[in-house]
């Protein structure tokens, strides 16, 4: 975590002055600003998603039940309520993060962040001053050090052995792969249906770039949301990707629960991978790494070489699953494999050469006019035997008005920035459409089931 200037707790305090059974929450698609252009639409969710793999593999170190829901192309969303009374707001769920946080105060500003179309001044913001069981997040609470990933104190300016200091908790600056945040820790009570969490540690956020909305951190760290709440398990469906928004949602579940032994029914297992120490890059402690041992196109294995699918001790190659990725990314090395391993098994539509110019997919094939549509299928074998065989709709999108379908994957060079380093894989959401996913936390293992999400 970043430092702010000290000019911001001016800043803050006149901001603040006075004036356990799983539980289900709804699971949404959420994107920003959708284009009723699919080839803008495709366009930005590349270039997001290779964004957002940069970020991953370059991490910049600073500092119950309801649903979960989608709008077009991005992320999912889950609605939270903080406060007392409570406050509701909807937050991008993330497990390639793990500071949860809202846009808060009626001073919150958000530079080139777009609501729907709406002015951001207008969208939904938390309101210190109107819960009663808010506080401001102290120097000295253990806490302050979860988000800044330390167990030292955060106090600066007070004496050594204090236990009186009232300095508040540093602020705190997060970088994400499409923007950034910084605010102030706070202390507040989480609401659920039939369960309220007090003391529970987020963000408040009183300017952004390019977030439009609060994320829930559901990665590895402490001041995450399943860390938390001390989660055994969470799970989620997604949601079939459309094109355009809707309010369709389906269930995340918080299991605080769960049995040490417990499988749910014709889930696939997988253990995760054990986290990468490197100094310098400690966001890599935050990711869910899962085995990847092997990837078939078309039934045939690609030649990937060992040390781009496992994690060394450097924190390069191996896999993650991430939910705030849409498209899967490949490091090229891997990529160029598997394109190359698509274009020789598919004879029988042309190349679309200049729509993979256009949007930054590739390859990408002509089937205008063709009845029923046949490519190569694409198997994800993992660690224990278990293996993903994606249906064509996970991997292949349709190019909007261009008769053409591009390969949902994401590489170096082709859109977006350069990256080098970090994971070797980046398994996004769009992958993972219409299949049950369960991070067992108690048990360490990721699982799958293929099946209709609604």
């Amino acid at each position: 975590m970043a430092l702010f200037p000290s000019l911001l707790y001016s800043l803050f305090l006149l901001l603040f002055s006075p004036a356990a059974a799983a539980t289900t929450i709804p699971l949404s698609l959420f994107h920003s600003n959708p284009s009723p252009d699919p080839y803008k639409n495709l366009i930005h969710v590349a270039t997001q998603s290779l964004t957002r793999a940069y970020h991953l593999k370059n991490p910049q170190n600073a500092a119950a039940a309801a649903p979960l829901s989608t709008h077009g192309y991005g992320g999912y969303s889950v609605p939270l309520s903080f406060g007392t009374p409570p406050q509701t707001l909807q937050f991008v769920m993330d497990t390639g993060s793990d500071i949860v946080w809202f846009p808060c105060t009626r001073r919150y500003l958000c530079k080139k962040c777009s609501f729907h179309g709406a002015d951001p001044s207008h969208s939904p913001l938390f309101i210190p001053k109107l819960s009663s069981s808010a506080r401001i997040l102290g120097c000295l609470n253990p806490k302050c050090g979860w988000i800044h990933n330390s167990n030292t104190t955060q106090c600066r300016d007070c004496k050594p052995g204090s236990k009186t200091c009232t300095q508040i908790c540093p602020p705190y600056m997060i970088f994400y792969g499409s923007g950034s945040t910084g605010g102030f820790g706070l202390l507040d009570t989480l609401d659920f249906p039939g369960k309220r969490v007090p003391d529970f540690v987020v963000g408040c956020s009183v300017f952004s770039s390019r977030q439009p909305a609060g994320i829930a951190g559901f990665g590895r760290g402490r001041v995450s949301l399943p860390s938390q709440l001390g989660l055994k398990k969470f799970s989620f469906c997604l949601l079939s990707r459309k094109f355009d928004d809707t309010a369709e949602s389906t269930a995340l579940v918080l299991d605080g629960e769960s049995d040490s032994g417990h499988k749910t029914r014709n889930v696939s297992y997988t253990p995760f991978v054990k986290n990468p120490n490197v100094a310098g890059k400690e966001a890599f402690s935050v990711y869910y790494y899962v085995g990847l041992r092997k990837i078939t196109v078309g039934g045939k294995p690609v030649k990937i070489p060992y040390e781009h699918l496992s994690l060394g001790a450097d924190g390069n190659g191996g896999t993650v699953v991430d939910s705030g990725s849409t498209f899967t990314y490949m490091t090229r090395k891997v990529f160029d494999l598997v394109e190359s391993q698509f274009v020789g098994l598919v004879k029988d539509y042309q190349r679309a050469k200049e729509v993979e110019t256009e949007i930054g997919l590739r390859p990408c094939f002509n089937i205008s006019g063709a009845g029923k549509v046949a490519l190569p299928e694409i198997r994800l074998h993992f660690k224990g035997g278990q293996e993903m065989a994606l249906p064509l709709e996970n991997y292949f999108v349709l190019a909007g008005r261009s008769g053409a379908v591009c390969l949902a994957v994401v590489t170096d060079g082709v859109v977006g920035p350069e990256s080098s380093g970090g994971p070797a894989v980046i398994l996004g959401s769009f992958q993972m459409q219409d299949f049950y996913v369960e991070y067992d936390l108690r048990n360490e293992r990721f699982g799958f089931r293929r099946q209709i999400c609604k």
